[in-house]
């Protein structure tokens, strides 16, 4: 209880993103150690969308326009976090935070955010799955074309992009678009 006395105070009973007064709760901005420096405090209807993304609505989120400039690395990081779920470059460029403060936000962004990689059928691939090239492939810089039909075991999802997986063709570690295969 002393820390919701404590973020009322600080937020002068207020929601520390949009400023309403209805229904205000402690909202805790994980990881989290529970102090009152890694906790907000905001209304019913910012929660419920922080919480559930497909409840979210956009129009709502305007007010971060004035609250991402907030003294609080809380309050911040929030923003950060709903600018990023909006996909609003603009405001996060505009958005600054301290190193240490934007890993906390950047790693409490949820992986759904991520986009999984799918072979030409749809299917979701993973680390160490076993697909099939679909068409031959001319293997630019090795010198040879990985032929369709070819099966490539044990392939590595390639980070920060979607479309692409590593895996070993001809002994040659190569990268390949997911476009072109199909799990085995």
């Amino acid at each position: 209880m002393a820390i919701e006395q404590d973020l009322q105070t600080r937020s002068g009973n207020k929601c520390e993103l949009c400023a309403s007064t209805d229904t205000l709760s402690v909202l805790e901005v994980v990881p989290s150690d529970g102090s009152i420096d890694q906790s907000i405090y905001v209304c019913c209807v910012c929660k419920e969308q922080i919480e559930d993304k497909d409840k979210m609505d956009e129009n709502h989120w305007h007010c971060l326009n004035d609250s991402m400039w907030s003294e609080e690395n809380a309050v911040k990081v929030v923003a950060y976090r709903m600018f990023s779920r909006l996909k609003n470059q603009e405001m996060l460029d505009m958005l600054y935070l301290e190193e240490d403060i934007k890993a906390w936000a950047e790693s409490g962004l949820s992986a759904e955010n991520q986009v999984p990689t799918r072979d030409s059928n749809g299917t979701i691939l993973q680390a160490g799955d076993a697909v099939s090239i679909i068409k031959d492939l001319v293997v630019k810089g090795a010198g040879f074309t990985a032929k369709q039909g070819t099966t490539i075991k044990n392939i590595h999802l390639v980070p920060d992009n979607h479309e692409q997986i590593e895996g070993r063709v001809n002994g040659t570690k190569i990268v390949l678009l997911s476009c072109y295969l199909k799990k085995l």
